[in-house]
């Protein structure tokens, strides 16, 4: 009984604790199932309704089939987008990274994701591409940082992961790379170290 009791009380929560449930995880972009669990709702159809009000009050943002933000799509982070998107491990790297470090001149057309799947998609105005890395891999987080929500990888796991893909990637500005941390973080990811041959000069 006492645990009846609790699902209706819960079920009985205003939107003001409901948000507060939200707040207190400190995240901006959430998925449905997350939004279900969190305010305890397990009927679909109540799930449904709830949502559709928020968003018709404007308390949230539907991004797209099954994922909803506290703010505007406008005003949230691309690379956030595209990370909550993908739904599992995932961080920013490839590409992203290294034109923002200055390594590759060329601006990419999308971001340079890396995660369990591969993937092309547009969202929010954004387009993303996703490569898939093998799990042991994928969960090895050398090099990778999180930052406002926001997982990155640093340049020299940005070059590592590039590598290993496109072993024969050409760098603009190779002088702008750590080769040594690079190399470091090939060992500590476990890459073959086959993919670094073509820089074996810079030693």
């Amino acid at each position: 009984m006492l645990k009846a009791d609790k699902r209706i009380i819960r079920s009985r929560e205003s939107s003001g604790e409901r948000f507060s449930r939200l707040a207190a995880l400190r995240e901006q972009v959430f998925h449905v199932n997350d939004l279900a669990n969190l305010w305890d709702i397990r009927k679909a159809s109540t799930l449904h309704m709830t949502l559709s009000r928020y968003v018709a009050q404007g308390l949230l943002f539907r991004i797209q089939k099954g994922l909803y933000s506290i703010k505007k799509p406008a005003d949230l982070h691309p690379y956030l987008i595209g990370l909550k998107a993908l739904h599992g491990s995932a961080y920013i790297s490839c590409e992203t990274v290294l034109f923002e470090a200055g390594v590759i001149s060329q601006p990419p057309r999308s971001v340079s994701i890396v995660s369990g799947v591969s993937r092309r998609f547009a969202l929010a105005g954004y387009d993303y591409r996703s490569r898939k890395l093998a799990d042991e891999f994928l969960f090895n987080d050398a090099g990778v940082h999180t930052r406002d929500g926001i997982r990155m990888a640093d340049l020299p796991r940005a070059v590592a992961d590039t590598l290993y893909f496109n072993p024969k990637k050409h760098f603009d500005v190779p002088s702008a790379v750590d080769w040594d941390a690079v190399r470091d973080i090939v060992r500590a990811i476990g890459y073959p170290s086959s993919i670094m041959k073509g820089y074996d000069h810079t030693k």
